[in-house]
């Protein structure tokens, strides 16, 4: 039974990340998104309520490696840190913009990388290792 259930809970998780539908248009050149989520989700030190984020490269001209996430109206930072540089994948779909780790049932799911839309280097997020 409890298989089960967190086999629903990947698979929920799972649909709820391919079906994200950015809320505005992606900048390329400002490496600016905004992302709506139905579910909560997580990134280091930080869980995000559903709704709509806005995810930007912090400093595009020093190399990318700083990604900021702050509400929709620019208001409130909930994130700031630094990222790791990492290929799309070939098999992953071009309107995929985040993937998502593993999580308890009813822990909201870390994003693990956030894939600029159009672009072929994703942004990994560092999380502190577990014990």
């Amino acid at each position: 039974m409890v298989n089960r259930k967190l086999l629903w809970l990947v698979w929920g998780v799972t649909f709820a990340a391919l079906t994200l539908v950015p809320a505005g248009a992606t900048s390329t050149e400002h490496e600016t998104a905004y992302l709506t989520f139905s579910h909560p989700v997580a990134l280091p030190g930080v869980a995000l309520g559903s709704g709509t984020y806005i995810f930007e490269i912090a400093t595009p001209a020093s190399g990318a490696d700083v990604v900021r996430v702050m509400s929709a109206d620019r208001s409130t930072s909930y994130f700031m840190g630094f990222t790791h540089a990492v290929a799309r994948p070939h098999t992953l779909p071009r309107n995929q913009v985040v993937s998502l780790g593993e999580s308890a049932a009813g822990v909201a799911p870390p994003i693990t990388v956030w894939w600029p839309e159009h672009d072929s280097t994703g942004r990994q997020f560092v999380y502190p290792a577990t014990r």
